[in-house]
């Protein structure tokens, strides 16, 4: 198992818009160099034909849908203003949703309706937008953003993480684990790693733009062999940390990691901030009625990204895993196994000696196959 042949797949799970079929690979330009926008807001053209300026990107803009038409499938990236309602039939999903500071919540309404890849809210995220431009024309797509969150309180997903982390190191994966929930204790407890020397996210908040693939990767901590970015195990209040910002640092992990799993939390803020970056998500539910509730409560909350579950449970649990999986309509990607101790082993930053553990190492090398078979 190599982390080089680890597949991203950014296709819509659902979530409001009917997916259209894509033709290829949707994270390689289809075809073109050039930059479609569509809005007829004179405000995001011009800040948009701004940044396109700057990196000295193609940038062609029409003021409808049906202008779109004719370009959609053969540009290199579409740019969708948030005055654009309605997608032209049977097309890809647009890369990017740009929207202003002042329409708030909707925006990510909107992007999920959609289904936009990412959502851009200027002139705040010109920095990221101008990245991500200048990386168009590159065919490298980078490296695999899974995302881990649980279905409902204590459903495992934190712990999911570690093990999948752990398990793509043993592998030789290059991997990154990143604490993507700001209020969740921090990370770095369960790996007993709090004082390993390396940067944290307070250190990165104001980050944006461009970040440097040696500079980020030489300066975070590491555990188990790979490398994580946590928040502060600490009781001192967390500094908020802007959504511009995360996408600068998940860029960058980007290129210098071939696998970053990142445990999301189930907060509004964390959701926001880190699921629209996922290429895939992992939804770690429990074996319960309630769990299963919870779940498909959450899921009108994710973005339109390739979704699968995890259930967690001991082995007479598999029975259950595809009626809880057909119930929420995604497909079973695997079961998490229910040791007695784990909840005491994160405590105690003992997580990583659970996963030397053959069923968890049975477990993580499961869910790492397939999506090294792009089967999410």
């Amino acid at each position: 198992m190599s982390g080089q042949h680890l597949e991203r797949n950014h296709n819509s799970r659902g979530s409001g818009a009917e997916p259209g079929p894509v033709s290829g690979d949707p994270w390689l330009p289809a075809g073109s160099g050039e930059v479609l926008l569509v809005t007829a807001n004179v405000r995001l053209q011009a800040e948009t034909e701004r940044i396109a300026a700057a990196v000295g990107a193609s940038l062609r803009t029409v003021v409808d849908s049906s202008g779109a038409l004719p370009l959609w499938d053969t540009v290199g990236m579409v740019l969708l203003g948030s005055d654009i309602r309605e997608l032209p039939p049977r097309r890809r999903a647009p890369s990017v949703l740009l929207g202003l500071n002042s329409e708030g919540d909707a925006l990510w309404e909107l992007g999920a309706a959609l289904g936009a890849e990412r959502v851009a809210v200027l002139p705040e995220a010109a920095a990221w937008l101008a990245e991500h431009l200048g990386r168009s024309q590159d065919p490298d797509p980078g490296g695999m953003v899974l995302g881990v969150t649980g279905g409902c309180g204590g459903a495992g997903a934190s712990t999911a993480a570690v093990w999948l982390a752990n398990e793509a190191a043993v592998h030789g994966i290059r991997t990154l684990l990143v604490d993507g929930d700001p209020r969740g204790g921090g990370l770095e407890l369960c790996l007993a790693a709090e004082d390993a020397p390396g940067l944290r996210w307070p250190d990165l908040a104001g980050a944006s733009g461009s970040i440097g693939t040696g500079q980020l990767s030489d300066s975070l901590p590491q555990a188990g062999g790979f490398s994580f970015l946590s928040w502060p195990g600490s009781r001192d209040r967390p500094l908020g940390v802007e959504p511009g910002a995360v996408a600068a640092v998940l860029d960058a992990a980007r290129r210098g990691f071939e696998l970053i799993i990142v445990d999301i939390g189930r907060g509004t803020e964390s959701l926001g901030s880190f699921a629209w970056d996922c290429d895939r998500i992992l939804l770690v539910v429990p074996a319960q009625l309630r769990a299963a509730v919870a779940a498909a409560r959450l899921l009108q909350e994710l973005p339109p990204v390739d979704t699968a579950l995890v259930i967690r449970g001991n082995a007479g649990t598999v029975l259950d895993g595809p009626l809880i999986a057909e119930s929420l309509g995604l497909p079973l990607h695997g079961v998490l196994p229910e040791l007695r101790g784990t909840a005491a082993a994160a405590e105690l930053g003992r997580l990583l000696e659970f996963g030397k553990r053959k069923a968890v190492r049975r477990f993580a090398e499961s869910v790492l196959q397939l999506l090294d078979d792009g089967a999410v």
